[in-house]
């Protein structure tokens, strides 16, 4: 029997193909070390992000760990359902929209603010001595965040409260309060990161054109005109950038400084969806609800993404696509 043919239709896609290909192949043999450089990141999400989706599948089910995955009964939205008609689920809702609405208005502006002002020192030494303060509380743990915030403001040993006990003669029980809950766990972030936040912020301002300057000090302009006229303008993509990023993790709250400030007297103010699946997931072994609250939230972060990236190109910014 003779061969068959391909058609000239046909030939052409597939020498296309080819040449595609190639030319993607010689793109990765010239830029082969920025493509080792990228390995290890490509990897992480790899290990890490991708391969794990396959355990979302537990949120349909009635997860058994002896049956595994596949092995396990499905049930469908049942979880969903139970988590949105809980009692509970409203009170979740309004701790970790309240903790993120505080960090976002709060927190987000302090790294931009913080950049600016170390941009402003003109002494080299004691400008770098400031970044690395500013930057050391990053690297220490939330335990010893927590730690010191129970050294600070606990009613028998804190420093605060010695304070106001000799000159005032009345002390505050900050920790166990449902009214500072939310203000010292903004604070504690803000003092953790913000110097840390600083970092991209910076590396910004210091690819702004000098002469941009030059010319508004011959124009006259003072030091603050020039942060609003200049500086300002020029990192605005890449504070847009970062707050649609930061959008996408509205709802997530640090789990580990929630969960070490948490107490029986602050739960009503303290409880969030993190805290509440570590507890339904991990304590209770109900792995299904936990892995249907990790998708809810997952769900929230990409419809804000993706609806804060399309305001910002429609008032004609730029996006992070």
């Amino acid at each position: 029997m003779p061969e068959m043919e391909l058609s000239p239709k046909k030939q052409v896609p597939l020498k296309m193909n080819q040449s595609r290909l190639k030319r993607l192949w010689g793109r990765i043999v010239q830029h082969k070390f920025f493509y080792l450089l990228m390995l290890p990141g490509i990897l992480y999400f790899l290990v890490f992000r991708y391969a794990p989706m396959w355990g979302l599948l537990i949120a349909f089910q009635d997860y058994n760990p002896f049956q595994g995955i596949w092995g396990s009964p499905w049930v469908g939205f049942k979880h969903f359902i139970d988590l949105f008609t809980f009692d509970y689920f409203y009170t979740l809702l309004r701790n970790t929209l309240v903790i993120n609405f505080l960090s976002l208005i709060l927190y987000f502006p302090v790294p931009i603010i913080l950049a600016i002002m170390l941009n402003e020192i003109r002494h080299e030494v004691f400008k770098r001595v400031n970044q690395s303060i500013v930057y050391l509380p990053h690297f220490l743990s939330w335990v010893v965040v927590v730690g010191l915030t129970f050294f600070m403001l606990s009613t028998d040993i804190g420093a605060i409260n010695k304070i106001l006990g000799s000159m005032f003669d009345f002390r505050i029980s900050f920790l166990t309060s449902d009214k500072w809950f939310w203000v010292i766990i903004t604070f504690q972030s803000i003092w953790k990161d913000a110097g840390w936040g600083t970092i991209i912020f910076l590396a910004a301002i210091a690819s702004v054109n000098p002469s941009l300057y030059e010319a508004a000090v011959v124009d006259g302009a003072s030091r603050m005109r020039q942060i609003w006229h200049i500086t300002l303008p020029a990192i605005r993509h890449v504070i847009i950038i970062l707050l649609i990023l930061r959008l996408g993790s509205m709802m997530d709250v640090g789990f580990e400084q929630i969960l070490l400030m948490l107490n029986p007297l602050v739960m009503n103010v303290g409880d969030v969806f993190d805290t509440y699946a570590f507890t339904q997931g991990i304590l209770r072994g109900d792995t299904s609800i936990g892995v249907a609250v990790g998708m809810f939230k997952g769900i929230v972060g990409l419809i804000l993404v993706l609806g804060a990236n399309w305001l910002s190109k429609k008032f004609g910014n730029e996006g992070i696509f």
